[in-house]
């Protein structure tokens, strides 16, 4: 049996413009929004969308991704048709051969992707923030009689020549592709998301190969050679918000923007909900003493300071006399009483010693995970 499309999400990123937040952890299984990990969303879009499939290409530290995925009934992807694959790098006869590249990772899982024999396969980047309906992506490749498609978003013309920019005629279909254009001719910015006709990008892959053609990354070679042999390539424009926390600045501005005023990502919407695999907890506790104001306090935490504008998530503790503003808190953290958080983040199961101060006036701040600071050592 055919199934229509196969989703694959790619999640190996190390993600080091992360710092401290991904020196034990891949990018995909950073922390967001209180309740969410990145993955998520692209999870959750799958879900909703009616995708049943999804291979979860991992490579670097895939432990909590692994744990938090498990067999992907948080998503609804475990039933008798559907499935959630974790898939890794593995040893074969030529021996260890890690993923090179965004489309060199896909060459490397084609036994699974002919495995679920799909008409279409969806390429997805593990950490971005976004709601996305692909089954609309998929009818705009169909009407276009594409080979391929590739979501953008109309960014201003200052920022475009940070992103690889699609040039289309008045059809949408792509003329030429520039990688980070000095001088941009568009503002369509490709958002690294894909829709291929599996047939047809399978063989482009495994000839590459067997012609040790460089194939190995989907902007830097794949999309130029699909132009170049004439192949049916299209846009779909996509205008709702999306966010690369890619940077600790970035990952900062979406967690303020999810608990801002104009909630850009509606949150709330609960036709296109954003499922995960939620910490068991107890009710909070807000201490009579306790002042919050604009804020996201989860389950299991405990309150006993000031929170203003700012994200608490599971279990976490905020001593007496404690401030925290405009900051993005992870799960398990303690803020030891008196001191101050201003535009930071604080990673999961960090403990912060008594009065510290920790000041992202200039520049956002960071404490990475299980990070002690300030706590005198015991020995």
């Amino acid at each position: 049996m055919k199934n229509e499309m196969l989703a694959l999400v790619l999640a190996g990123g190390q993600g080091t413009r992360l710092g401290k937040l991904t020196q034990s952890i891949a990018k995909p299984a950073v922390q967001f929004g209180g309740r969410y990990r990145i993955i998520d969303f692209a999870l959750s879009n799958c879900a909703n969308s009616g995708i049943h499939n999804v291979g979860v290409i991992t490579q670097y530290q895939p432990l909590a991704l692994n744990s938090h995925i498990g067999n992907g009934s948080s998503w609804g992807l475990d039933g008798i048709d559907s499935g959630a694959t974790i898939l890794q790098p593995y040893s074969a006869t030529e021996g260890n051969r890690w993923f090179e590249g965004t489309s060199h990772a896909i060459y490397q899982n084609i036994d699974y992707i002919d495995s679920i024999n799909p008409e279409y396969v969806l390429i997805l980047s593990g950490d971005h923030i976004y709601k996305m309906d692909y089954d609309d992506m998929l009818q705009t490749h169909k009407d276009n009689m594409a080979s391929l498609t590739v979501a953008v978003i109309d960014v201003p013309l200052k920022e475009a020549s940070r992103f690889g920019i699609m040039n289309t005629d008045s059809n949408d279909r792509i003329v030429e592709f520039e990688e980070k254009p000095e001088h941009p001719k568009s503002t369509k910015a490709s958002m690294g998301i894909y829709i291929f006709n599996w047939k047809r990008l399978r063989e482009v892959l495994v000839n590459a190969e067997k012609n040790h053609v460089d194939m190995s990354d989907f902007g830097k070679n794949v999309i130029p050679a699909y132009l170049e042999a004439g192949d049916r390539v299209y846009t779909y424009n996509f205008d709702g918000y999306w966010k690369d926390v890619g940077t600790i600045e970035s990952l900062w501005e979406a967690n303020m923007e999810y608990i801002g005023d104009d909630n850009a990502l509606n949150s709330r919407d609960r036709s296109w909900k954003i499922y995960s695999k939620n910490l068991i907890a107890p009710p909070n506790y807000i201490a009579k003493e306790a002042v919050v104001k604009d804020s996201l306090i989860v389950d299991g935490c405990f309150v006993s300071g000031k929170v203003t504008h700012s994200i608490l998530s599971t279990n976490v503790q905020v001593k007496a006399g404690a401030e925290i503003t405009d900051s993005f808190v992870m799960s398990g953290a303690i803020i030891g009483p008196g001191a101050k958080i201003n535009r930071a983040i604080i990673g999961e199961g960090a403990v912060i010693g008594e009065n510290i101060v920790i000041d992202g006036s200039e520049e956002v701040q960071v404490v990475g995970y299980n990070e002690v600071v300030g706590v005198p050592n015991e020995d």
